[in-house]
């Protein structure tokens, strides 16, 4: 089981003081939050990728390269990657070179996007989203495990006799997981392609969630990958941690109350027993987050939102010492004694490099 914390970006203004960060500061807060990160045991770090204010994570592998220079241990991903605003081309490239450079500690999460008008100012009609997805990622995956691509489609210029590069570390593309919060187009691709499926399981109530999972999971079998029971799922969520349950809802209240994504809405109370959002003691956290399981079958990954709402970075550095210290330990190997022997682990450089390695055998001795 995997665990590791996600960031959107976002410059928000912290409501309690009335401080907004510069573009500066939260970029190099992003940072300072995977360094720690790591340092607490966690096992991912995920940035979104964003193209108008308030967020800031425009160039996600720029980020993530710098970062991979910083650390040794933690997978570098993305949440999400723009499938359908960026070139595919240019995704396997740089995905690639970022492999290199991290030594195999990537993967990345593939989405639409939901914000309208970036998809003009890079070309494209949100109107086509669907069919840009399913379209460019059926490419991307030419690109990383084809040496040469001769390609023509809807929605980009032809290629002809193209060899993308750098070429994958060991010729194993990176891991895909593909991001959705509404959308069972994008959990059949996934099933389609025997690719993780994440359910940004921080907004809506379980029972959507619950619907866009099952379907996937049936779909990822009735395409022979493997049993309903097998599919790579990740999930969302959020926490807010004090020791105490009543602190941490008295010092979290006023970010909820504020917040551009749910503030001005229902309470934080109505919010947090509809939703994943967990604010409260350690205890707490590991209590709701030990439901999920019983709500969607075992998963493989576990990130979480703890970074948002003009949150100070303190602050942000506190959740990350009480996240590694004291939920995720607990998470980890409850979660890990209920797997059954069938399920898999989450797929790692390491995993898909000794599969890749398998099959290859298996083909020579035929």
């Amino acid at each position: 089981m995997q665990f590791g914390i996600f960031t959107v970006g976002d410059v928000t203004t912290d409501p309690t003081d009335g401080t907004t960060p510069s573009e500066h500061d939260r970029i190099k807060a992003m940072v300072r939050i995977a360094l720690k990160a790591e340092e607490v045991g966690l096992d991912v770090f995920a940035t979104g990728e964003h193209h108008n204010p308030p967020f800031v994570p425009s160039s996600p592998t720029t980020m993530l390269g710098y970062i991979a220079a910083q650390t040794s241990k933690i997978i570098l991903s993305t949440s999400t990657t723009l499938i359908t605003t960026n070139d595919p081309v240019k995704i396997a490239e740089d995905f690639a070179m970022l492999q290199h450079l991290a030594d195999g500690r990537v993967d990345l999460m593939m989405g639409r996007g939901n914000t309208g008008p970036v998809y003009p100012w890079f070309g494209q009609d949100i109107r086509q989203g669907i069919p840009l997805a399913i379209e460019n990622y059926a490419l991307l995956r030419r690109l990383w495990r084809e040496d040469v691509v001769d390609w023509s489609g809807k929605f980009r210029t032809p290629l002809q006799g193209f060899t993308s590069t750098p070429r994958p570390l060991d010729d194993v593309p990176p891991f895909v997981w593909h991001g959705s919060i509404r959308s069972p187009e994008i959990a059949e691709q996934a099933a389609y392609y025997g690719d993780g499926f994440f359910a940004n399981h921080i907004f809506w109530p379980k029972e959507h969630f619950q619907q866009l999972i099952s379907f996937y999971r049936q779909r990822f079998e009735h395409y022979g990958h493997g049993t309903a029971d097998q599919a790579i799922v990740g999930l969302g969520g959020q926490a807010f941690i004090r020791p105490k349950s009543q602190d941490a809802r008295k010092e979290f209240r006023p970010y909820f109350d504020n917040a551009p994504v749910y503030g001005h809405g229902p309470s934080l109370e109505e919010f947090t027993d509809q939703t994943p959002l967990t604010v409260g003691s350690p205890q707490e956290v590991i209590d709701k987050t030990l439901t999920f399981r019983e709500h969607f079958g075992d998963y493989q990954r576990q990130l979480f939102l703890m970074d948002h709402a003009g949150l100070p970075l303190k602050t942000v550095l506190e959740q990350l010492d009480l996240l590694g210290e004291h939920v995720v330990p607990v998470l980890r190997k409850e979660l890990d004694a209920l797997r059954p022997a069938h399920v898999p682990e989450a797929p790692t450089h390491a995993s898909l490099k000794a599969a890749s390695l398998k099959d290859a055998s298996v083909e020579a001795s035929v």
